[in-house]
């Protein structure tokens, strides 16, 4: 998707990406992306503004304000966490002379619903949930590449993977700040479990960590009860599974997708952890 220039919003180029397929082709009715986008540099700020779809804006960079309704006005700097509903009115933006750089994701959906009644709490009010882990802007990045790319199935991977970074959004928001260790370990695990879908290199992510790759290896067996390589294949198993039951991708696409190469490797990794085959796991599941 190329980036474009609208001087309106920003004197920087903006990244807007829109749903382009037909909505009742996708599987996952009940959760749907509309459109998202980045707005680095953002000088413009809006008036009386009212939504039909629901919406996040989570700003990385700069400050400015938010008010729903009459209420009165919130502060937004890095790491704010903004939501939009239908039926209120917003006037939000940066400061006068002043930017923000935002994400924004729209969505509607009958599961929205059951956000709102379990854990999606006080959504009038900003969440500050900081900005400097990496994993969040990951996922944001990776729900834009599958939104680009036009296909059905990746459209509803977005879908899920949305819910998954508001509820973690939410979880920072809420739970109060844990000790350093315990943060460096959550970090470490987030880092791996974004890491499913590219190749995975343990010097690199010891690297980012500051720590040596026995150290990793010692992380992740205390914490999950497995070595190292064994916990990254579950994971990339488990979330076959998820797309086996959820998609028409062959078993060759999903493996290609999780970095086997070798289809037959994975057929057996997924027969090792599952007890059946990728294929006979999608019938037999489905009947």
């Amino acid at each position: 998707m190329p980036r474009i220039m609208d001087y309106m919003i920003s004197p920087c180029p903006i990244r807007i990406i829109t749903l382009m397929v037909d909505p009742s082709k996708l599987k996952l009715q009940s959760l749907i992306i509309i459109n998202a986008g980045h707005l680095p540099g953002r000088t413009s700020f809006r008036h009386d503004a009212t939504f039909d779809k629901w919406a996040f804006l989570y700003i990385v960079g700069g400050s400015g304000t938010f008010q729903v309704n009459d209420s009165p006005n919130q502060k937004v700097t890095s790491g704010s966490l903004c939501l939009m509903r239908p039926g209120a009115t917003y006037n939000y933006g940066p400061h006068p002379d002043g930017f923000w750089d935002e994400y924004y994701i729209t969505f509607e959906g009958s599961r929205v619903g059951e956000w709102v009644d379990n854990w999606l709490v006080q959504i009038d009010h900003i969440k500050q949930i900081g900005h400097e882990d990496i994993t969040q802007l990951n996922r944001i990045e990776r729900i834009f590449m599958l939104m680009e790319s036009g296909i059905p199935s990746n459209i509803d991977r977005a879908a899920l993977l949305l819910e998954t970074l508001l509820f973690e959004f939410m979880l920072k928001a809420h739970v109060p700040p844990e000790n350093t260790k315990t943060q460096q370990i959550i970090s470490i695990m987030d880092d791996i479990g974004d890491s499913l879908y590219q190749s995975f290199d343990a010097q690199e992510t010891a690297k980012r960590h500051h720590i040596s790759i026995s150290t990793l290896r010692r992380i992740v067996s205390e914490y999950t009860g497995y070595p190292l390589n064994e916990y990254i294949h579950r994971l990339k198993i488990a979330d076959a599974k998820n797309v086996l039951l959820n998609t028409d991708d062959t078993v060759k696409e999903i493996a290609d997708a999780l970095g086997y190469k070798d289809v037959f490797y994975f057929s057996r990794l997924f027969k090792k952890y599952v007890g059946v085959s990728p294929l006979l796991f999608r019938n037999t599941v489905q009947l």
